[in-house]
């Protein structure tokens, strides 16, 4: 019994054993390698310049160190232009060409290269033209009007047209500086390394798991600049150099990082501090620490070299079955960046400020609420970043669009319940004035990691404005209560008071009595039938004719002859 326990102890271990093999490999020189080596980065310039001929203009400086001094040209299919080949190597540089009529090649009098090809023999011409850089730029201008493009290539192998235009909007002018040869579309590059790549990958792998790509600088007593170019998403990477070393991502696409190295992100000027600490460059060493530092049970591949050149570029090739798309249903709500290698951004609208219910893309937004949003992104490489809103906007959509800045206020947000978020709030109060209701809102936003910030893009998302409902004025109401009705009742005493003082003070100067055609009560009636007088209506009051008893014959008298001379009273 016990010998069966112990050869059951061994076979587990051996099973074990095997298992934690399978989860390394051995690198070697293969011709699959996903990683291309590119070389490092050279000065060259892209602009969008175009002779009236319609033919571009570009200068291709090629250089060779330490591998066979051989190239390719392939220009068949390209568009009507003129090149300008250059090279300072003192060696002989051989290389073949096939061109169509459109396409003019020069080359210095004095260069050591050497072309061949099986037609358009005169296609092919030999000047005398500065070898500086500078001095090269400035002569094509004055020969052919500008240059479109200057590239500087190591180690060339294979350089072919893909028969798009080579142009590039922005400014005609060429200023050299530190470029990406790979952008320029126009053209595909394949260069031969100065260091050999070796690579690996492990048996068993789950071809629906994420990938891992482990990439191991061999150590060196030179400190290395490395430039990525990740042109697959969804991708975790494990950096390893030497000390000193420095990994920079031109284009993260959501990749998720680890090293033992600073790593510089385009968007940032600030690095990231190295994550995990390895010395050793051994190949199972550096395996294992990728597994254990991302929790995997496989990677994808592992690459390692001992390069030569200062600044190196390496560019992970796509997967052979790129070409199968995916259909992909796209989201009712827009959202967009300026940069493709920038993180993708989403931008939610609630109409209230606790935040809990965005939204429908559908739902028409009254222009006299307070809209409340949120703007939030997905981490790059795990790290933690805040986004910074810059500006925002309204467009309205239509033949005639009308664009107009939007005000906000920053809402407070804390980072546990708002990570990789900001939010803010605005009003769309100024579109009450105007007709349109579909508009585009875009906000322009900076991603900041500690103190540092770089451009973030843009964010923008459709929006449905609706005018509030209306009422009509109502008219002025005069409200006659108590006070009102007692001050239009005192008014009245005081006129009537006065109309009575005025008769008597004119009896009284005149010493005459009323006359026949004057009634005080008529006088009276006939000023309350003024227009605007509310007492039009009083009923009016008989006024006796009998004289009073303290009145004397004299008086009488007086009053007989008041009637019978009417007219000379009343003077």
């Amino acid at each position: 019994m016990e010998g069966y326990a112990a050869w059951f102890a061994l076979l587990m271990c051996i099973t074990v054993a095997a298992s934690a093999s399978s989860q390394t490999c051995d690198p070697m020189e293969v011709n699959d390698n996903p990683w291309v080596y590119v070389s490092d980065m050279q000065i060259g310039c892209w602009t969008s310049f175009v002779r009236d001929d319609n033919a571009e203009v570009h200068i291709l400086n090629l250089n060779f160190a330490g591998t066979a001094k051989m190239f390719s040209l392939e220009m068949t299919n390209a568009t009507a232009m003129h090149i300008i080949l250059t090279s300072s190597s003192p060696e002989a540089v051989y290389g073949l060409y096939n061109l169509n009529a459109n396409v003019y090649i020069y080359i210095n009098s004095n260069s050591t290269i050497v072309l061949h090809g099986n037609q358009h023999h005169s296609n092919v011409n030999r000047q005398s033209f500065p070898a500086q850089d500078e001095e090269l730029v400035e002569w094509a201008r004055q020969k052919f009007g500008g240059v479109t493009s200057f590239t500087t290539i190591r180690n060339l192998k294979t350089i072919t047209s893909t028969g798009t235009q080579g142009t590039k909007p922005g400014t005609p002018n060429c200023t050299l500086e530190n470029e990406d040869v790979l952008e320029k579309h126009f053209m595909k590059i394949e260069t031969q390394p100065s260091a050999p790549l070796k690579s690996c990958s492990p048996q068993q792998q789950n071809p629906n798991s994420a990938e891992l790509h482990i990439i191991n600088i061999l150590e060196n007593p030179n400190i290395r600049n490395v430039s990525l170019r990740v042109d697959t998403q969804k991708t975790s990477m494990f950096l390893r150099g030497p000390e000193g070393t420095t990994w920079t991502f031109l284009n993260p696409q959501h990749t998720k990082f680890g090293s033992n190295n600073e790593i510089v992100l385009p968007t940032f000027t600030h690095r990231v501090p190295p994550s995990v600490k390895l010395n050793s460059d051994n190949a199972e060493d550096v395996q294992r620490k990728a597994l254990d530092h991302f929790k995997a049970s496989t990677f994808t591949s592992y690459t390692e070299f001992r390069p030569e050149d200062p600044v190196i570029l390496l560019v992970l090739r796509s997967k052979a079955n790129t070409a199968v798309t995916e259909t992909v249903t796209e989201p009712s709500i827009s959202t967009t960046t300026n940069s493709p290698h920038l993180m993708p951004l989403l931008m939610e609208l609630y109409t209230s400020p606790d935040y809990r219910s965005p939204l429908d893309p559908d739902t028409k937004v009254q222009s006299d609420k307070r809209i409340y949003a949120e703007i939030s992104g997905r981490p790059l490489g795990g790290i933690v970043i805040t986004i910074k809103v810059i500006s925002c906007f309204v467009r309205s959509k239509g033949s005639c669009p009308v664009v107009k800045e939007l005000p906000f206020i920053p809402e407070d947000c804390s980072l546990n319940s708002c990570p990789n978020s900001t939010r803010l709030s605005f009003s769309l109060d100024q579109l009450q004035e105007l007709t349109s209701t579909t508009w585009d809102l875009e906000c322009s936003v900076k991603f900041c990691y500690s103190e540092a910030c770089g451009d973030g893009g843009r964010v923008k998302r459709n929006l449905e404005v609706t005018q509030p409902c209306l009422q009509p004025p109502t008219p002025p109401c005069f409200d006659f209560g108590l006070p009102g009705v007692l001050g239009i009742a005192f008014g009245g005493f005081l006129i009537g008071v006065l109309l009575i003082g005025a008769l008597w003070f004119i009896k009284i100067k005149t010493g005459k009595g009323y006359p026949n055609g004057l009634d005080v009560s008529s006088t009276v009636h006939e000023l309350a039938r003024l227009p605007g007088c509310p007492c039009s209506g009083a009923k009016r009051q008989p006024v006796s004719t009998n004289p009073s008893p303290s009145e004397n014959s004299s008086a009488n008298a007086s009053i007989g002859s008041t009637q019978s001379t009417p007219t000379s009273s009343m003077a």
